[in-house]
């Protein structure tokens, strides 16, 4: 191994070690295609689309950083843009190691307004369509992303049918409770749950975070960099004790985070996001970095829903 390679190795998405999602192997630092479709407030039906060409380098490059596990939905565009599609001009064919994990369960209309959750039937349209766009004959890992604490027995097992045929390799859930946990995993096995987490979290959060460790469910956190700004991004100022780790480290705040999330477990996996190519290495940096036993008590104390 040259040097150059050894510095690769201890500085790219590898660093951070990995996880297996079923039967496949992931790094735990990976990719978050959220932004990838437009420029500005993620998701917003008015943005601005992204440049093609620039979204496709920042794929490219995290591919050579090292990242395999990359997260995308089909609900992810612009006017002029599908982070899935850009997934597929990027990386097809593609790598044997990359996982490829999407969400299922919201919708928007062609205009890019929100429309109400899919029913189990409508459940295998948005599926065929993440295939259509990935261009695949089957998706790695579909989450079934929810809102509220109604029963999800039903449109997870329309989701099961769908792994029995051979569309969908592992399952997971997005913005669950535990006990939607269990009630999924009484239908079929659950390999990750996507929930909001990041420092700051609340109690509630942080068992449920073990519970799936327990269980060996990665557990997969969004908003992790951004905190309370959420799809706007990290507009919420960060915390005294976050900068002044970050300043003493030599990094920035959202490294540390990053750093911070991925110390929480070993099944805690990473997917931060962005339309930039140096905040993209920025990110994958992240993953070597080690926080001393102090640093961590001092980002734990930061207490219930600081900047969750």
């Amino acid at each position: 191994m040259t040097a150059e390679t050894a510095t690769a190795a201890e500085t790219g998405a590898a660093a951070a070690g990995t996880w297996t999602l079923g039967d496949l192997v992931v790094n735990r630092l990976g990719f978050g295609a959220m932004r990838l479709a437009q420029n500005g407030e993620a998701l917003a039906a008015d943005a601005a689309p992204s440049d093609r060409g620039r979204a496709v380098e920042v794929l490219r490059r995290a591919v050579e950083l090292g990242v395999n596990h990359i997260d995308t939905a089909a609900f992810y565009f612009s006017r002029l843009r599908s982070a899935n599609e850009l997934i597929n001009r990027a990386l097809a064919p593609y790598p044997d190691d990359l996982v490829i994990a999407t969400k299922v369960g919201p919708g928007r209309d062609p205009a890019g307004e929100w429309l109400p959750h899919a029913t189990p039937r409508q459940l295998r349209g948005q599926v065929e369509e993440n295939l259509r766009q990935l261009g695949r004959d089957h998706l790695d890992v579909v989450n079934l992303r929810i809102v509220g604490a109604d029963s999800i027995a039903e449109r997870f097992g329309a989701l099961a049918e769908l792994r029995e045929a051979g569309l969908i390799r592992h399952l997971g859930l997005s913005n669950v409770r535990p006990h939607h946990l269990a009630e999924a995993r009484a239908i079929a096995p659950v390999v990750c749950v996507q929930n909001m987490y990041g420092i700051g979290a609340s109690a509630g959060q942080e068992e449920f975070l073990r519970t799936c460790g327990e269980q060996g469910v990665a557990f997969v956190p969004f908003y992790s960099i951004a905190g309370t700004g959420r799809t706007a991004g990290a507009i919420a100022g960060d915390s005294d004790e976050v900068r002044t780790i970050a300043r003493a480290r030599g990094v920035s705040p959202a490294q540390i985070r990053l750093a911070w999330t991925l110390h929480q477990g070993p099944h805690v996996l990473a997917i931060p996001g962005t339309g930039c190519p140096g905040h993209l290495a920025e990110n994958v940096a992240a993953g070597a970095l080690r926080l001393s036993g102090a640093e961590l008590a001092a980002l734990d104390s930061l207490g219930d829903g600081t900047s969750a």
